[in-house]
C-alpha cells in the first residue's frame, strides 16, 4: 500500500502537471481555460485508472470574429466585451447595411459605446453600404477599444456551364408554370373583362339612344346650313350676272366684284381670327355640328362627359379582350383565331 500512493502522484503530476491532487481523487477533471472534460474509472478492486473518451474540445469564448455562409445568408460571429461570449449576428446581403449591423452590435451588449467598420487601409465603410458589398473583401471591426479583423470566405462564382444549367433550369420552371397556370388565369380573365363589358354596354345604352337622336338632328342642321350657304352663293351669282349684261355694264361691276371678292376673304380671315382655324369646309362643317350637338345635349341633359368615360372604358376593355385573344397569348395558330372570332 505504501508504494501505490507514489505511483497515484506520479500519474497526477506526469498526466497533468498543473493539478496537484492524487489521482484517486480526480473522478471528474476540469481543465481551466477549455470545455475539454476527462473522467477517470477506478476499479475498487484492483485500484486501477481507465481514462473516457472526452466528449469536447471547442473553447467557449473566443477573441477573434468569423463569417461563415448558412442557407445562402452571412453569420458573422463576434465576442461581446461586457458578457464575455460570443454571438452570431445572422445578415442579410441585400436588405440590409453596415448600419444596420452596427445597430445591431449595439442593441445586443449595453456595454457598447462605439462600432466602427473600416477597410484594411483604416478608410470608414459608410453606413448605408450594404451587406453584399461588405462581405467582398477583408474589413476591420472595432468594438470600444477593441480591433478585429475579419476575412469573409470567398465566394466563387458560378461557370460559364453552371450558369447555362441554371438558365435552363429557370426556362423549364417559366415553361410548366405557364402551362399549369397562364391557361386558368386568361380563361378566368376574359370572363372578367366579358362581364365589364355587359356592365358598360348595359350602363351606356340610354345614354347611346340619346345620342344618336342629337346626332341626327345636329347632323342635319349642319347640312341644312352648308345647303344655306349654296343658295346665297347662286343668290350672289344671279344677281352680280343681271347687273353686269342687263342692268349696267362689265365697266360698271368690275369694282363691285372686286370688292365682293375682298369682303369674302376678309370674312374668311375673320373666321380664323375668332376660331383659330382655317377656313376649311369640312372643318367647318365638323365645327358647327359639335357646336349644335352640345347646344342639343344640354338642352336634352344628355352627360356628355360620361358618355365619353364610358366609351374609353368600353375601347379598353375590347382592346384587353383581343390581346387576350392573341395567338401568341393562346398558344394556338391564327386559322384557329380566324375561327374563334367568326363565331363570335
Amino acid at each position: 500500500m505504501a508504494a501505490v500512493a507514489p505511483l497515484r502522484m506520479l500519474l497526477s503530476r506526469s498526466v497533468f502537471p498543473c493539478v496537484r491532487a492524487p489521482i484517486s481523487s480526480l473522478i471528474d477533471l476540469q481543465i481551466p481555460g477549455a470545455t475539454c472534460r476527462k473522467q477517470f474509472i477506478f476499479s475498487k478492486v484492483q485500484r486501477q485508472c481507465f481514462f473516457r473518451q472526452s466528449y469536447c474540445t471547442q473553447v467557449l469564448y473566443q477573441t477573434d470574429v468569423t463569417v461563415e455562409f448558412r442557407d445562402g445568408l452571412p453569420v458573422v460571429t463576434l465576442p461581446l466585451p461586457s458578457r464575455k461570449q460570443n454571438c452570431e449576428f445572422t445578415l442579410k446581403p441585400i436588405s440590409q447595411s453596415v448600419g444596420d449591423f452596427v445597430r445591431f452590435i449595439k442593441e445586443e451588449d449595453g456595454g457598447i459605446d462605439t462600432v466602427s467598420i473600416t477597410t484594411t487601409d483604416g478608410s470608414r465603410i459608410a453606413k448605408s453600404t450594404s451587406i453584399d458589398v461588405l462581405m467582398r473583401s477583408e474589413f476591420n471591426i472595432s468594438i470600444n477599444d477593441q480591433k478585429y479583423h475579419v476575412s469573409p470566405p470567398v465566394i466563387y462564382p458560378l461557370t460559364n456551364e453552371d450558369a447555362q444549367t441554371l438558365t435552363d433550369v429557370k426556362l423549364l420552371v417559366s415553361q410548366l408554370y405557364s402551362t399549369l397556370n397562364v391557361e386558368s388565369y386568361q380563361l378566368e380573365r376574359e370572363k372578367e373583362l366579358r362581364k365589364r363589358l355587359e356592365d358598360l354596354n348595359t350602363e351606356i345604352a340610354p345614354l347611346e339612344k340619346t345620342r344618336a337622336n342629337l346626332f341626327v338632328k345636329a347632323n342635319n342642321n349642319t347640312n341644312n346650313l352648308a345647303w344655306l350657304g349654296l343658295g346665297m352663293m347662286s343668290l350672289q351669282f344671279g344677281i352680280l350676272a343681271r347687273l353686269t349684261w342687263w342692268e349696267y355694264s362689265w365697266d360698271i361691276m368690275e369694282p363691285v366684284t372686286y370688292f365682293v371678292t375682298y369682303g369674302t376673304s376678309m370674312a374668311m380671315f375673320a373666321y380664323f381670327v375668332l376660331t383659330k382655324q382655317e377656313y376649311v369646309f369640312p372643318d367647318v362643317k365638323d365645327r358647327q355640328f359639335l357646336i349644335k350637338f352640345h347646344k342639343l345635349a344640354s338642352k336634352e341633359k344628355l352627360d356628355v362627359e360620361k358618355y365619353n368615360t364610358l366609351k374609353d372604358a368600353i375601347a379598353e376593355a375590347e382592346n384587353d379582350l383581343q390581346r387576350l385573344r392573341d395567338p401568341l397569348q393562346l398558344h394556338l395558330p391564327i386559322k384557329e383565331m380566324e375561327k374563334i372570332a367568326k363565331k363570335e
